[in-house]
């Protein structure tokens, strides 16, 4: 097996169909053979679209409220709600009052509408890379639920790499990590510091050539241009001054540590949208490339190694 590979690196699509879909192509546009996507892959909300009585729908997406008259319109918003990674869900005003009094009832809802699309990607990528000679390697991060990792391990075609060692093509080893210190949301999979270099030491000490190792952990390194977020006041809301939003390090000091220590050939990082960059640490080249999928725009990288060396790199938008 050779050791030169093309890799196309993007992190963050939260459930945005046209991201994913723009995920898929890029074997094609960018002609790589490796395809990583880093976790928080699933959406963050249900938009309920309600039908009314006289056959009309009405919603509110984005600040704007909106009435639904005509099949092909409602079509047309369930896709852009779709590709902008939220959940359409269509129901009856009974059913809108209960998804906002019965929190159990809105969480199965929502557990369902995240698996069903995800069983979706899932197949669409076999679909689509069937034969392709082309790997593909989608983890969960820190905003998504445990009970995802049973879906993303059920493909033949698709792995799973979280917690593991995988050799890619080319013979280079794949740590991957996705989840993260812990956030001011503290979502799912957030743990504390201590917890995350325990878990990387464990799966370092499984590498057999650290030298050729690619490091896939979801939070950045701390202290870094790629761990830059605002900083948040007490009430989650971005503090401003001197006209700006003042903005702060919030990556992993246990990332970044692991990473000074054993110097990886590179870093794979998402879960800072607002941070897109390449940043060096010694001799580990570690990239983060944003996310945008709100608007549907798939940020990337796209990475050659050749001969256990990073040959080039490029930041990509799509």
């Amino acid at each position: 097996m050779g050791s030169k590979i093309r890799i196309f690196y993007a992190s963050d699509v939260h459930g945005s169909e046209k991201c994913f879909r723009k995920f898929l192509n890029t074997p094609k546009v960018y002609g790589v053979n490796v395809l990583i996507l880093g976790g928080d892959i699933t959406g963050k909300m249900i938009i309920p679209i309600i039908e009314l009585e006289d056959g009309s729908y009405e919603t509110e997406f984005m600040g704007n409220r909106i009435i639904i008259k005509k099949q092909e319109e409602l079509e047309k918003v369930v896709k852009v709600i779709s590709d902008g990674g939220a959940y359409p869900y269509i129901c009856d005003k009974d059913t809108y009052e209960r998804l906002l009094t019965d929190k159990s009832y809105l969480d199965g809802v929502f557990k369902d509408l995240i698996c069903k699309r995800l069983e979706n990607w899932i197949r669409l990528a076999e679909e689509r890379l069937a034969n392709s000679n082309v790997e593909i390697y989608i983890m969960p991060g820190n905003d998504d639920y445990p009970y995802i990792c049973e879906i993303l391990s059920s493909s033949d075609l698709v792995v799973n790499p979280e917690e593991k060692i995988v050799e890619i093509c080319g013979g280079y080893e794949m740590l991957s990590l996705g989840f993260s210190n812990i956030t001011p949301w503290k979502a799912p999979r957030d743990i504390p510091e201590e917890m995350l270099e325990e878990k990387l030491e464990t799966l370092i000490a499984e590498a057999k050539n650290i030298d050729r190792a690619i490091f896939n952990t979801h939070v950045p390194p701390y202290n870094t241009i790629i761990d830059l977020a605002p900083l948040l006041d007490q009430n989650l809301k971005p503090v401003s001054s001197g006209g700006g939003v003042v903005m702060t390090h919030v990556g992993s000091i246990a990332v970044r540590k692991a990473i000074e220590v054993h110097q990886p050939l590179l870093g794979l990082h998402g879960h800072i949208h607002e941070s897109k960059g390449v940043e060096r640490i010694g001799k580990t080249i570690c990239i983060n490339p944003g996310s945008d999928y709100l608007a549907g725009n798939l940020q990337g990288a796209v990475i050659s190694l050749e001969d256990g060396k990073v040959k080039s790199y490029v930041l990509t938008v799509g």
